[in-house]
């Protein structure tokens, strides 16, 4: 038990909101089950849940793709993966011979009425089997364009059950992002949706919203009075939230060039991230609740003008350049990129949120690809303290800035000044530092684990509404085309390994701010 372990704090052994919620058997589909994700993300999160006992007892998980292939040669398949990917690893051999029975594959196109059908048979066969009463999660690891069309299959062949009849099971739906490329795809998108799922049953999964730390940034703000008090426009400077990635596009050339940056990370992580930074109390943890304080966010974003779309936002692309001391190739270098492509690899802006807690602060995000450094950070920095006493000719005082890491290294930390020991005053910023690995002693659950887990019990919490989704793409959509129609002579540039192009650090310096280093 740690040494400032405080037993009034401690919730009763069966608190309801310390005991986790039981999920009621189910079967997982995965469409798409060939796929990459489903070896690198969904099956080792599956079998770590089932290592921690938080799946179903009564549980199976079935594979549905368009390649030929047996039970045995999809569960041999899976088993590499895990051994590859899983945050518990090796395989535990005794389990995974249970672990494996619970696998199945259905091989199918996805506009097939006949694999659906055999889909039906097949699911209800297993239902007699394994107790799994009718309940269903569908797993939409496809390709935006099978949105729709599944959704519309599942319907047609009762795989989807009606809400307001069926109250003994349940049929849930998890779709991958992108969600829309602008708003009137993302809204004609839902509108295809809506006429066979209700908004109860769609999970729109953002696998940030699954990582420790976010979900802790409820309770860091809510539960701890210190912070709370000092979380406005009085007292807060500036906002740096910076998603930074030290790889490159790997095999996704094809989908990113269509894509670009701004749509694959900012309009749907980082604005999930400042929405939970910036939102009110909500009235209490229900998902609606938390959900509506998180939209008003959004809604109270300031509109991008003419002047914004030059003066607050940059972006770049990656050049040549080092990442881990090995030579790599620039982005329209890389495999199935077009050799004159114009996409951004990274952005940066400014943004305001035009209510009372939040008036006249600046939020400055950032992302990119093939930076000097894997790294997701908050970093809310507050105002200067009165200068009378210590801030004498070459002393200055350094911002306090509280940093909420995201990851790799899932933590808090906390920059203040302290005086070195010695007859006179000298002033150097010191951190303190917490981190949820070493105090905890236990590395926390993947993203993947608690979504997935999350859909089983019916919490909707950390999944997106779909006005999240609208009033994210309203922000981004005049961006996106003042893009198309505003091509630059020279999109500016970065070497890969270094923190992006130039622009992006005069973006800060005429506010006379600069970007935090992400190792301090």
């Amino acid at each position: 038990m740690p040494d400032d372990f405080c037993e009034a704090c401690a919730p009763p052994p069966h608190d309801p909101v310390r005991m986790a919620k039981s999920a009621d058997p189910c079967i997982l589909v995965i469409f798409g089950a060939t796929g990459d994700l489903t070896g690198r993300k969904l099956v080792p999160a599956l079998y770590n849940l089932g290592l921690d006992q938080l799946l179903p007892t009564k549980f199976a998980c079935v594979g549905f793709a368009r390649r030929e292939k047996t039970d045995e040669e999809f569960r041999n398949e899976l088993k590499e993966d895990v051994n590859s990917h899983s945050r518990v690893r090796p395989v535990d051999e005794e389990f995974w011979e249970q672990f494996q029975q619970k696998i199945y594959y259905h091989r199918s196109e996805f506009d097939d009425d006949a694999g659906y059908e055999a889909l039906a048979k097949k699911l209800n066969e297993l239902d007699q089997k394994l107790g799994t009463k009718g309940n269903r999660v569908y797993y939409l690891s496809v390709q935006p364009k099978f949105f729709a069309p599944i959704t519309e299959k599942l319907k047609q062949h009762n795989l989807i059950y009606d809400v307001h009849t069926e109250k003994d099971r349940y049929s849930r739906v998890i779709i991958e992002k992108p969600f829309g490329h602008d708003y009137l795809s993302a809204d004609a998108l839902q509108a295809d949706i809506a006429k066979h799922l209700d908004e109860s049953q769609v999970y729109r999964i953002d696998h940030y919203l699954g990582k420790e730390t976010v979900q802790n940034l409820l309770v860091f703000r809510f539960a701890n009075s210190i912070f709370e008090s000092l979380w406005n426009y009085k007292h807060v400077d500036h906002v740096q939230i910076t998603v930074a990635e030290d790889l490159g596009i790997g095999t996704r050339g094809h989908f990113f060039d269509e894509v670009g940056l701004l749509r694959d990370i900012v309009q749907n992580h980082m604005m999930q991230l400042l929405s939970l930074v910036a939102m009110e109390p909500p009235v209490n943890l229900s998902a609606n609740a938390i959900r509506d304080e998180k939209v008003k966010v959004l809604q109270s974003i300031r509109p991008f003008s003419q002047e914004d779309f030059e003066q607050s936002v940059v972006r770049g692309q990656y050049t040549a350049g080092s990442a881990h001391g090995e030579s790599v190739p620039g982005y329209r270098e890389e495999k199935d990129v077009n050799a004159k492509s114009t996409v951004e690899t990274f952005v940066a802006m400014r943004l305001f949120v035009d209510n009372w807690r939040w008036a006249g602060v600046p939020f400055y995000l950032r992302a990119g690809k093939r930076l000097a450094k894997r790294s997701t950070e908050i970093a809310i920095t507050f105002k200067d303290a009165p200068g009378v006493l210590f801030q004498h000719g070459k002393q200055r005082n350094c911002p306090n800035v509280l940093a909420i890491r995201i990851q790799p290294d899932e933590g808090i930390s906390m920059r203040m000044n302290c005086k070195v020991p010695g007859p006179s005053i000298p002033i150097q910023a010191v951190k303190m530092d917490f981190r949820y690995g070493s105090y905890f002693g236990k590395t926390p659950p993947e993203a993947y684990e608690r979504l997935i887990r999350e859909c089983m019990v019916g919490d909707s919490t950390l999944f997106a509404r779909s006005d999240e989704v609208a009033e994210s793409w309203k922000i981004f959509t005049p961006l996106l085309q003042h893009w198309d129609t505003h091509t630059p002579a020279t999109l500016p540039t970065y070497a890969a390994g270094s923190w992006g192009p130039k622009v992006a650090d005069e973006l800060m310096e005429k506010d006379g701010r600069r970007w935090r280093m992400l190792s301090l």
